[in-house]
């Protein structure tokens, strides 16, 4: 119990220092490609704490080789990955805590309050891009470390810090700490959780379906196939195959999903002329990937769901489906994993009720810790997915202190921590 009370009030100490630290980095526009600043800052803080500091530029090339690999590019030469390393005494589990600083675009400007990457501090919330998605979790992180040291913790099992690029567009950056030798025994996650623990995260992937028609004048329309109807009946295909794939799911920790692996038509064209009937539409979207799938089961799935669409036309022109852009693998833990039993309980001791335990609706990095680095991964952290990608994002400052006491508690009970 000193050690919890020792945490909780250092933590308390330590708010104006953390607030102007996350002010710091929401106002870094890490977007992709941009991210150099923001991770300077943050291997000057892991000094500052104590640990060991490894900066390097992924090699795209290398990257690329891995069947795992997804991005929107393979020139990493601006945007380092960093990770902090504590090394335990030994004999103690290890543990990997992961987190991005790579933030989607801000959109329009005319929708945001403030400028996007303002850091302002409004009724308890901290503004700008990035702050849910996911710095606040990030500095929930840090500061669970510093606590740590700052309180004469010392430690069994290894500590690693993952401070990553291009998890937005796949997980490149998390591949290449693993790659590069950074994996544990387990890994927390503090993505926009609003402080729920998801042991298990869908995976996704983009596709594109293009549908052909025949092209005709709009006169005699009749003597052309609209690409635009047949697109139709293709949409009215998805959302069966849609249905019967959660269907499927039976998973309680899906129960309070409305659509556990929703598949998302996002985006579509076609056509060229208001007084043509179109030969050609096509459509992009997103399919989940739950965590019992593998990416090659569910490619097959909806290539062969769409090639047995019942309709003269696409039968001998069949739709073509191609797989693009980003990828996140699907992951899970056992839910009585030790980790999950120690979280959870550090979780009720701080805020004194029960956590809500449930799937993830989105990707993470998650997939490939698990699958790729063997690491397997649980996802907790403050904010609020329904601001993450949003104008007027922001992060409650409270949730922020909780996090990172669960998350100190944790690292302790986890990595087998000793106190002076």
């Amino acid at each position: 119990m000193l050690v919890k009370e020792k945490l909780s009030n250092w933590l308390l100490k330590e708010k104006e220092n953390a607030l102007a630290f996350l002010q710091k980095t929401v106002q870094e526009a890490s977007t992709t490609g941009n991210e150099s600043g923001v991770q300077k800052i943050v291997a000057q803080k892991l000094e500052e704490i104590g640990l060991e500091v490894d900066l390097w530029y992924p090699d795209g090339e290398e990257l690329a080789g891995h069947p795992n690999f997804c991005a929107s590019r393979t020139d990493f030469s601006q945007s380092p990955n960093v990770v902090g390393i504590w090394r335990g005494s030994g004999k103690g589990r290890s543990l990997v805590l992961n987190g991005h600083v790579d933030v989607v675009p801000e959109g329009d400007l005319k929708q945001w309050d403030d400028h996007p990457f303002s850091g302002k501090i409004i009724d308890g919330k901290l503004y700008g891009r990035g702050s849910t998605d996911m710095k606040g979790g990030n500095l929930s992180l840090l500061l669970a470390i510093q606590a740590l040291k700052a309180t004469g913790t010392t430690l069994k099992g290894d500590l690693f810090f993952h401070s990553v690029i291009e998890e937005e567009s796949g997980g490149a950056g998390t591949l290449a700490a693993i790659l590069r030798g950074y994996k544990a025994d387990a890994a927390i996650i503090p993505e926009p959780t609003n402080m729920k623990i998801f042991p298990a995260q869908q995976g996704s992937m983009w596709f594109k379906l293009t549908i052909k028609g025949k092209a005709a004048h709009g006169g005699t329309r009749y003597e052309g196939v609209s690409a635009i109807e047949k697109a139709a009946v293709v949409l009215e295909a998805i959302k069966e195959l849609e249905s019967k794939r959660n269907n499927r799911i039976t998973d309680p920790l899906y129960k309070d999903i409305p659509i556990p692996v929703p598949i998302n038509i996002g985006k579509m064209g076609g056509g060229n002329w208001p007084s043509s009937v179109p030969d050609l539409v096509y459509l992009e979207g997103r399919i989940g990937v739950a965590p019992h799938e593998t990416l090659e089961e569910v490619k097959k799935e909806l290539e062969q769901y769409v090639m047995r669409i019942q309709d003269p036309w696409l039968n001998e022109h069949p739709v073509s489906v191609e797989w693009f852009g980003a990828q996140w693998l699907p992951g899970s833990i056992d839910p009585e994993h030790p980790l999950m039993n120690i979280l959870i309980r550090n979780y009720e001791h701080v805020r004194r009720e029960k956590p809500v335990i449930e799937a993830s609706p989105w990707g993470t990095d998650g997939g490939l810790l698990s699958q790729v680095g063997d690491t397997p991964s649980i996802v907790f952290g403050p904010g609020v997915t329904a601001v993450a990608h949003y104008p007027n994002e922001y992060i409650e400052i409270e949730k922020i202190l909780e996090a990172a006491e669960i998350i100190a508690l944790t690292i302790y009970d986890w990595c087998g921590g000793s106190s002076e």
